[in-house]
C-alpha cells in the first residue's frame, strides 16, 4: 500500500517522496518490506472497551518486536517512537496498531504479559531521529573495517550485516559461519576500533538473504525479504513429486538452500498424482512387459517402453494405462503399446496469424549476402595447385598436354583413371603388333592428326609408284 505521493505524473514517470524509506504513511519505502495493512483501521471499537496498547514496532531490513505504550500516549501506525533497548534505547517505525496486533501476536505464540515485550518511552524527538540517522550511516564503514578484523584473525566467519541501535552505543554483528567459531578475541579488538558495545548474532543462510534482500530466477524481489515470515523445511522429495530434475543449480536459490518456492505448488501436485498409478507398476502386454519412464501430471499423459527395447517410449494416456493395469489384475495381457499410442490424437499448437495484415519486424533489415561454397573453392584451388605442380616436374614428357592447332580436333577427357589406363593398354599392343608386321616403319604421333596437305602429298606418291610400276611392266614385255 503506497501514498499519493509515489503515484505517477501525467508523464507516466513516477513521482517518488525521496524519503529514502523513511514515509511517513509507514506503508511503502524500501525499509517496510513487510508492510501490514491495518483493514480495521475506520472501525470503531465497541463501546467500553479500551484500545489495545501493544504496538508492533519495526526496524532495520524488517526486524519487529512488540512493545507495550502508556494508555495516555497516543500513537499511530507510521510514528517514529524510542523504545526500550539493552542497555539505552532504540528507535522504531510502528509498523502496526490496533486489533490486528492481538493476530500478530497469537501467530507468533507470544503472550501479553511475557518478558519480551518491553516498554515504548516515548514518541521520537528531532535530536532523537538525528542521533539515528548518524549511527545508521556509519554502518557501512563499520562493516567493511570488521572484515578486515576478521581476515587479519583468521576466522572462518562471514560478516554479513551490521546494525547500530538508535542511540549509538551497541552494534550488533549478523554473521554466518559452518562450525563454530572462538570471537572473543575478535569482540575485544571491534570494540576497542569503534568504541562501542558489541553484539555477535549468527543467522542461517536464509535469514541472510532475507536481510540482504536480492532478485530471484523469477525476476521478482525475493519471497523471504518481502512478503515470507516464516522459514519452513524445504526437501528434495517436493522436487521429485513435481517432476523436476534433481539438478542443484537450479533448485537452490541465493541463500544456497533449496527454493521456498518448491513448496508453493506442492498440494496441487499431491491432489492430481491421486489418481495416477504408481511408478514401480509393470505393464504386461502381448509384446511383453513394460516398465514406466516418465509423466506429465497435468496434460494426464505417461510413457512406458519394453523392457527389451529401452530405446523407443511409447506414449500413452491415463485411462489407456489404468485399462492395462485392470487387464493385468483379471490375469489377461493387453494389447501392444504401438496400439494404445495411435490412438492418441495429437493437439495441433495454434501458431500466430497476422490478422492485422503488419509488416514484418525485419523488413528494415540489411538482407544477408548468401553465403558461397567455401568447399568447392578449396577443391579447385587445390586441383589448380597439383596440375601446376605436375607441370613443373615433368616439363619433357611427351604426356604432357598440348594446346590443339588449327584444324586438329581435341581427344575426348577419360572420366575416370581406369578408362585412362585401358586406353593406354590398347594403344601400347597396337603399337606392339604394327612393329611386329612393319619393323621398319617409323612410330607416328598418335596426338597430331593429319593435315589436309599431307593427305595430297601420299595420294601424289601412290600414283608415282604406280606409274613407275606400269612403265616397268611395259619395258619388260618389249623386250620379251
Amino acid at each position: 500500500m503506497g501514498c499519493s505521493s509515489c503515484s505517477t505524473n501525467k508523464n507516466g514517470v513516477p513521482k517518488g517522496c525521496k524519503s529514502n524509506g523513511n514515509c511517513g504513511t509507514g506503508t511503502c519505502g524500501s525499509g517496510n518490506k513487510l508492510a501490514v495493512f491495518d483493514w480495521l483501521s475506520n472501525m470503531t471499537l465497541p463501546t467500553g472497551e479500551a484500545p489495545f496498547n501493544i504496538y508492533e514496532v519495526r526496524f532495520k531490513n524488517g526486524r519487529k518486536h512488540f512493545y507495550k505504550s502508556n494508555p495516555k500516549m497516543r500513537i499511530s501506525m507510521g510514528d517514529v517512537v524510542a523504545v526500550e533497548g539493552s542497555p539505552g534505547h532504540d528507535i522504531g517505525i510502528v509498523s502496526l496498531a490496533g486489533e490486528l496486533v492481538k493476530v500478530q501476536m497469537k501467530k507468533r505464540k507470544v503472550e501479553q504479559d511475557s518478558e519480551d515485550v518491553k516498554k515504548i518511552y516515548r514518541k521520537a524527538t528531532q535530536k532523537d531521529i538525528d542521533v539515528w540517522q548518524n549511527a545508521r550511516d556509519r554502518e557501512l564503514e563499520t562493516q567493511r573495517k570488521g572484515r578486515e578484523i576478521i581476515s587479519k584473525l583468521g576466522l572462518k566467519m562471514k560478516l554479513s550485516d551490521v546494525e547500530f541501535q538508535g542511540d549509538g552505543n551497541k552494534a550488533t554483528f549478523y554473521y554466518t559461519a559452518d562450525d563454530r567459531v572462538d570471537f572473543r578475541q575478535l569482540i575485544r579488538d571491534l570494540a576497542s576500533a569503534f568504541s562501542i558495545r558489541v553484539e555477535m548474532k549468527q543467522v542461517g543462510m536464509r535469514q541472510e538473504a532475507a536481510r540482504l534482500g536480492g532478485v530471484g530466477s523469477c525476476g521478482r524481489e525475493l519471497c523471504c525479504s518481502t512478503w515470507l515470515t516464516d522459514f519452513r523445511k524445504v526437501n528434495t522429495a517436493a522436487a521429485r513429486y513435481q517432476q523436476l530434475s534433481l539438478n542443484p543449480l537450479k533448485l537452490a536459490g541465493q541463500c544456497g538452500k533449496l527454493k521456498c518456492c518448491l513448496n508453493f505448488e506442492l498440494d496441487s501436485y499431491l491432489d492430481a498424482l491421486e489418481s495416477f498409478p504408481k511408478q514401480d507398476v509393470v505393464l504386461k502386454t502381448e509384446k511383453g512387459e513394460a516398465i514406466f519412464v516418465k509423466m506429465d501430471i497435468f496434460k494426464k499423459l505417461l510413457w512406458y517402453t519394453y523392457k527389451e527395447e529401452k530405446m523407443k517410449w511409447f506414449k500413452l494416456s491415463l485411462d489407456q494405462v489404468t485399462e492395462i493395469i485392470e487387464l493385468n489384475e483379471g490375469n489377461e495381457l493387453g494389447s501392444p503399446l504401438e496400439d494404445y499410442a495411435s490412438e492418441i490424437e495429437e493437439e495441433v499448437e495454434v501458431s500466430f496469424e497476422n490478422v492485422v495484415g503488419q509488416d514484418s519486424l525485419t523488413r528494415f533489415d540489411t538482407p544477408k549476402k548468401p553465403r558461397r561454397n567455401k568447399r568447392r573453392r578449396r577443391n579447385q584451388n587445390q586441383k589448380n595447385n597439383s596440375n601446376s605442380n605436375s607441370n613443373q616436374k615433368s616439363p619433357n614428357n611427351n604426356s604432357k598436354k598440348q594446346a590443339p592447332k588449327q584444324g586438329q580436333k581435341q581427344k575426348p577427357r577419360p572420366k575416370n583413371t581406369k578408362q585412362a589406363n585401358n586406353q593406354e593398354k590398347n594403344s601400347n599392343q597396337k603399337t606392339q603388333q604394327n612393329k611386329k608386321r612393319n619393323p621398319n616403319r617409323k612410330p607416328e604421333n598418335q596426338n597430331t592428326p593429319k593435315n589436309n596437305n599431307n593427305k595430297q602429298n601420299s595420294n601424289q606418291r601412290r600414283n608415282n609408284k604406280r606409274r613407275n610400276n606400269n612403265g616397268n611392266k611395259n619395258a619388260k614385255t618389249n623386250k620379251q
